[in-house]
């Protein structure tokens, strides 16, 4: 992984949400990309410096439909919003990561109905393979060497234009070989690229040691937060912490609360239930990823239907300063602050100092540097063995231990 990971802390957007653009191809350019671009001196404030950018390629709906991996898509603007884009995110020391869609393409893809191209799909007799049976996303042939051409030709233009990483969609649908194939010849000529890739379950180690990514996306410890939280189950979370140790034996894994996928953090939890949610994102091992609108607060219900990812990618104004902070953007700033003072949190593991149903304190080291977090998730006053001073949080000492306040948390030096 490269050296420079470490202190990656990223702002996930879904760029044709977030600029408000019309839910199916248009022809006509729209230069859109300059208000992502407005966004930026945000991104610096709340303390990231990576700007994680969904589909930003010519696509039929969503983005993740590609028909054009060389074009952006007109309803964002063309390559000159791009280069500007990345331009300003460079002087700000902000990396940018792209949403590389490599498992599917749209069906209005000219590999579909071109003879020459025709390899380059998966068939089923006649009739192209879809992905997950989504009629409209078509499935690449893996095994084909002009495929592993295709995405080395994209990865690469697309870093030459000066973005650092890319996020493998669908990459547990992908063999492993296939990218085996592909990344070291990404590297060889951009040798401190970054490489997460999309995978939901399964041996997350097995599935880095064999394909060369960087990391993956670790849905196992999102689920243990939101879950054990909102079921008042710190059990649950535990036994996730406890997973998540495991694979950074093996890699960094890319962690989140939220994104473009599912419910909304605060939707999952509740109100009083957020910080905590956050308060594990930013004290555990990782690189960590904040999902655009999250440190508003804002809600948004996924629904399994057409349209139901609309709620949770909403448009943002075109101005930042239109939208209040508030607390939740504060405590956004204050986590974020503390695991840039505390780097070696990136890599650190947890051990389990007190665990009930509904509290749980756990001490977070990377060789010499510790620190200790304790959550209450009852709607009453906890007292729990947690020593050491508040870095952040709010408690007070009783006796040998701490109480923290109903629905309370806290971060203690060690």
């Amino acid at each position: 992984m490269p050296d420079w990971v470490q202190d990656a802390i990223w702002w996930q957007v879904h760029p044709l949400g977030f600029v408000g653009a019309e839910a199916e191809a248009v022809q006509t350019v729209t230069h859109r990309l300059p208000r992502i671009t407005g966004w930026l001196d945000h991104l610096v404030a709340l303390g990231c410096n990576g700007l994680a950018l969904g589909p930003v390629f010519a696509s039929s709906t969503h983005g993740y439909d590609t028909v054009d991996h060389r074009r952006i898509d007109p309803r964002l603007g063309d390559d000159q919003d791009f280069d500007g884009l990345v331009a300003a995110a460079r002087e700000r020391g902000v990396r940018v990561l792209l949403d590389g869609v490599f498992n599917h393409v749209g069906r209005q893809h000219p590999a579909v109905s071109d003879p020459d191209r025709r390899h380059w799909i998966r068939w089923e007799g006649d009739r192209p393979g879809t992905f997950e049976g989504h009629d409209l996303l078509v499935e690449l042939d893996h095994t084909q060497d002009d495929v592993v051409a295709l995405v080395v030709d994209v990865m690469c233009h697309w870093l030459g234009r000066g973005v650092d990483g890319w996020r493998l969609d669908a990459a547990y649908a992908v063999p492993p070989a296939f990218w085996a194939r592909v990344l070291p010849a990404v590297r060889e000529r951009f040798p401190d690229v970054y490489v997460v890739g999309e995978v939901i379950h399964g041996d997350y180690a097995g599935v880095v040691a064999e394909s060369g990514m960087d990391a993956v996306t670790q849905y196992e410890l999102w689920q243990g937060v939101w879950h054990g939280l909102a079921e008042g189950n710190l059990f649950e979370t535990a036994h996730a912490l406890q997973r998540h140790d495991g694979f950074l034996d093996a890699f960094v894994p890319w962690t989140f609360v939220g994104n473009h996928d599912v419910t909304r953090i605060v939707d999952q939890v509740g109100e009083a239930l957020l910080p905590h949610a956050l308060v594990l994102l930013l004290t555990t091992g990782g690189t960590p990823a904040v999902w655009s609108g999250d440190e508003f607060g804002w809600h948004g219900i996924k629904e399994q239907r057409a349209g139901g990812d609309d709620a949770i990618r909403p448009e943002f104004p075109a101005d930042p300063l239109a939208v209040e902070g508030g607390a939740t953007f504060a405590l956004h700033q204050e986590l974020i602050g503390l695991r840039r003072r505390h780097r070696w949190l990136h890599r650190a593991r947890t051990e389990q100092l007190h665990l009930t149903n509904e509290q749980l304190v756990y001490r977070v080291a990377a060789d010499q540097d510790a620190l200790v977090v304790a959550l209450n998730v009852a709607g009453a006053p906890a007292v729990v063995p947690a020593p050491g001073a508040v870095l952040a949080g709010s408690a007070r000492s009783v006796g040998g231990g701490l109480e923290l306040p109903a629905h309370g948390w806290v971060v203690l030096s060690s």
